[in-house]
């Protein structure tokens, strides 16, 4: 009888991925499976406990798939530490019961139980009922996300005030889009007559969870949290920041980092608006003035075609040039995202096959008028050099790589930092030249370089250093990082009290961009030293891009080495 074959790491990851779908069909969904489209996942305690288990499971198996033969290769090196340092960071996440207190304004169950609609197929009356399906399954799973968060209210754990006022008026947008209809019923009025009564019934069930929840999170869960701190402490922080950025960071480091930018950049950006209008104040004084006299594009459906536009052109002037790119990596479609959600522009990859393309999404936030100097780095950044090239390589590339690293081990801040340097490997290339355009690419730059200091300044209570122009000496709190913020920034009110919640939401995660930059920008530097003269950046690029998820930990050494 011959002996079977021990499995290798990247034979273990495909296998966790493939037990990861069946426990969560919003993964399987973004994945491509059809055979997910018909499910939600079971956010209980016990389901979150179930997926723990899997990871823990998965954990043993890859402790004897390192001892095999051949474990020791590069490739399976790579998956291996990969896979480590994400459940790792995973387990220790739900061990400290974060998934009880999971509230905010993106990010969290409920969002995602209503976002995956938005990548459901929807072609045909096949893939119709399979909605109808998972529309009836939404009671369920919101009222497993109710279990979680009633735990969490007896083992006092509890999520932020404001986050949690967020996410109830999130839940009353949802439940009614302003013509007397839930968003999950306007979602179903797209489906075929032939299914029209039970597509109706069941977004209606749909609709009736989410007043149910918001009910409750507005008539027990708000009053019992009341008064608890919106911020999480360092301990929380830094088991969050690993999560998010694949390393354990020196906080105070990065803090320091992140107001070395801050004057770098604001440097630069007094250069640049003298140039838009003399004498202005401040740089945020001349993007005001953008706001009014620069230029625009008119309509929701005229933004939506001119950012298609634009990545299609970076498309065809990046191939050949700075990438290669395989003819499924060069389809990308620009979508408006759906209301009720967060105000900052998003990315979604493709499905493994491509039969669903990777796709931008604008949110509107009501308005109709779009200014470009806004637009064009942002468009690098969520589109094309940004998430799209990388997030679709990585899945041109699963087949030599594997599925895991394509897709659910993904490192925030590798992503993120990733399409930073996008934004700066366009203004270092020439696209950015006109003058609103490169104020509005330092003006992003200068966002993400604030969030690293009120991210970090307000969860762990800094204080603001003695050479700030804001407030210093004084100690960190929301309120005043919501003054910072909006006072180094050209997005609206609203935008920047969205942006401030998701901080309060997801802590740690808004630091890896600024972060993840740095660590790309050293890598392609330690390889440009190595190789001199016969560097070459786009042989470097599409290396780089055919690595799969790196955490921050690696990603330095591994780039480094190209």
């Amino acid at each position: 009888m011959s002996e079977t074959k021990s499995p290798l790491p990247r034979e273990v990851a495909d296998a966790y991925v493939d037990e990861l779908i069946a426990l969560d069909p919003v993964t399987g969904t973004y994945l491509g499976v059809k055979e997910s489209s018909s499910r939600l996942p079971d956010l209980s305690p016990a389901g979150q406990e179930a997926l723990a288990e899997l990871q823990r499971t998965t954990l043993a198996r890859l402790d004897k798939a390192e001892r095999q033969p051949g474990a020791d290769s590069d490739i399976e090196r790579r998956c291996a530490r990969l896979l480590r340092e994400r459940l790792t960071a995973e387990l220790a996440v739900h061990e400290a019961d974060e998934g009880l207190r999971a509230v905010g304004n993106i990010a969290t169950p409920a969002q995602s139980v209503r976002q995956v609609f938005t990548v459901t197929p929807s072609q045909t009356d096949e893939d119709w009922a399979a909605i109808a399906e998972r529309l009836r399954a939404v009671p369920a799973a919101l009222a497993g996300y109710r279990e979680s968060l009633a735990l969490g209210l007896e083992r006092k754990l509890y999520a932020g005030p404001r986050p949690t006022a967020t996410f109830v008026e999130q839940l009353t947008e949802w439940a009614d889009t302003g013509d007397g209809r839930g968003w999950f019923e306007d979602f179903a009025s797209a489906g075929p007559e032939a299914l029209r009564t039970e597509l109706d019934e069941a977004a209606r069930g749909a609709t009736a969870a989410v007043v149910g929840l918001r009910d409750w999170m507005r008539q027990a869960y708000a009053p019992a949290i009341e008064g608890a701190p919106n911020t999480v402490g360092r301990e929380r922080y830094a088991r969050w920041a690993r999560y998010f950025n694949g390393t354990d960071l020196d906080l105070d480091e990065a803090y320091a980092y992140g107001w070395s930018e801050y004057h770098r950049l604001l440097a630069e950006m007094k250069q640049e608006a003298e140039k838009i209008l003399p004498g202005a104040e401040t740089p945020w004084v001349a993007l005001a003035h953008l706001d009014e006299h620069g230029k625009h594009i008119e309509g929701v459906d005229e933004v939506r075609d001119w950012l298609q536009g634009l990545m299609d052109q970076a498309i065809d002037t990046l191939d050949g040039t700075h990438f290669e790119l395989a003819e499924r990596v060069r389809r990308v479609e620009s979508r408006i995202a759906p209301p009720g959600g967060a105000a900052a522009p998003y990315y979604t990859p493709p499905s493994e096959d491509f039969s669903r393309p990777g796709r931008t999404w604008l949110p509107t936030m009501g308005q109709t008028r779009f200014p470009v100097y806004d637009l064009v780095s942002t468009w690098y950044h969520e589109g094309v050099p940004g998430h799209h090239l990388q997030l679709a390589q990585w899945v041109h590339v699963a087949g030599s790589l594997s599925r895991y690293q394509a897709s659910v081990g993904m490192v925030s801040a590798n992503a993120e930092g990733w399409a930073l340097y996008a934004e700066r490997l366009m203004d270092e290339l020439g696209f950015l030249t006109d003058g609103e355009q490169r104020l509005g690419y330092l003006d992003a730059q200068m966002m993400r370089a604030a969030r690293v200091i009120v991210d970090i300044g307000m969860h762990l209570e800094l204080e603001i250093p003695a050479d700030s122009p804001f407030h210093p000496g004084e100690s960190w709190t929301p309120e005043l990082a919501q003054e910072f913020f909006g006072a180094h920034s050209s997005r609206p009110a609203d935008f920047v009290e969205s942006e401030l919640t998701r901080y309060l939401t997801i802590p740690g995660q808004a630091i890896g961009y600024k972060l993840g930059e740095r660590a790309w920008l050293l890598g392609r530097e330690n390889a440009r030293r190595r190789h001199g003269d016969a560097f070459d950046l786009k042989a470097w690029h599409m290396a780089a891009l055919s690595q799969g998820s790196l955490g921050l930990d690696d990603l330095v050494d591994e780039l480094s080495a190209l």
